[in-house]
């Protein structure tokens, strides 16, 4: 043990990479969660105000139980929530730690990472768990202008968009919230959308509100239509009835995201040529590169409305129970 730095290193520190540490810690191994930006990075980055479509419970993680104002959580409730679990829990968590590279094999393995100052840092581990989530990756539009600084694929809040005009571009759940709130604000909105209808997968208390929006002609909304350039005060869009040019002070892009299948497929991991689903163990998760397990929704692929906060957290005892099996049997010694 004293070869090693850390039995297991967590890439990754939203809920289903604590859920990891926190089941890894209760047998006994040590644990150690590096993460791009901060604890539940991707909650954080979630809009102001978003209310999640679930329950207090099925968020919770290590048995520590979970208290909302309201039938449903908030943003704000969840970062207090899975802050505290991780301090009762005392987990070694390095924010702001990026994982560069992962050499080495199963039960020796080195992580390379880089700090906020610069600094490159080392840690041997015998095992890896990589819950690296999606939510960093934006699907790209691919079209001149993307990179415009009034361009964004995050949504926050409305209130600085006062009395602008923005496009919205995309047609699911966060496209519409951020639609309406920023209607509700004062913006004069427009919604873009490639298919002919708005997804069936919007939360059904939204979908009336932005339906009628729409209806009243109060959000322009133009189906089957894609923009095509983006300049500093105007769009050009593709609409059935031809090309059209819209005045334009700020877009939000919000047409999803993917997981950074560049990444895992550097470090070894396998995937079906299709879906991108890689290849795991059902019953460990452990992926084709022996020695790495993948927790949460990087194990659905391209499928991310598979796996979610509620059921991505069952990952940490199926794999921290394999890992602990799989050290005791060869012995946890170097």
């Amino acid at each position: 043990m004293s070869h090693y730095d850390f039995d297991v290193a967590v890439v990754g520190a939203g809920p289903t990479g604590l859920a990891c540490a926190i089941e890894l810690k209760r047998r006994g191994l040590r644990e150690i969660v590096f993460d791009k930006g901060c604890v539940v990075n991707s909650i954080y980055n979630y809009p102001t105000n978003m209310v999640f479509f679930t329950t207090p419970e099925l968020l919770e993680i290590g048995d520590v139980p979970m208290t909302s104002l309201y039938e449903k959580p908030v943003r704000v409730e969840a970062l207090k929530y899975y802050r505290r679990v991780a301090d009762y829990y005392r987990l070694e968590i390095h924010q702001y730690e990026p994982v560069e590279r992962i050499d080495g094999e199963d039960r020796n393995f080195t992580v390379q990472t880089r700090t906020r100052s610069g600094e490159q840092k080392s840690y041997r581990v015998k095992k890896v768990v990589l819950a690296t989530g999606f939510y960093d990756r934006p699907n790209l539009l691919g079209v001149p202008g993307e990179d415009l600084p009034k361009v964004t694929h995050y949504y926050k809040e409305p209130h600085p968009y006062y009395d602008m005009d923005v496009a919205v571009i995309g047609g699911k759940n966060s496209a519409a919230i951020a639609a309406l709130e920023l209607f509700w604000t004062g913006a004069r909105v427009t919604l873009i959308h490639r298919r002919e209808s708005l997804s069936d997968r919007i939360k059904y208390w939204i979908r009336p509100n932005i339906e009628n929006r729409i209806k009243n002609g109060e959000i322009k909304a133009y189906f089957n239509s894609r923009v095509t350039e983006i300049r500093p005060a105007e769009v050009d869009v593709e609409t059935p009835d031809g090309k059209i040019t819209l005045k334009n002070d700020f877009v939000f892009a919000m047409t999803g995201y993917h997981p950074d299948t560049e990444f895992l497929a550097a470090h070894g991991i396998r995937f079906d040529e299709q879906t991108r689903r890689p290849y795991t163990d059902p019953e460990t998760l452990e992926s084709a590169r022996p020695g790495i397990h993948l927790a949460g929704v990087i194990v659905a692929g391209m499928e991310t409305n598979e796996i979610f906060i509620e059921n991505g957290r069952l990952h940490g005892k199926q794999i921290a129970e394999a890992i602990a099996r799989r050290l005791e049997e060869g012995g946890r010694g170097p």
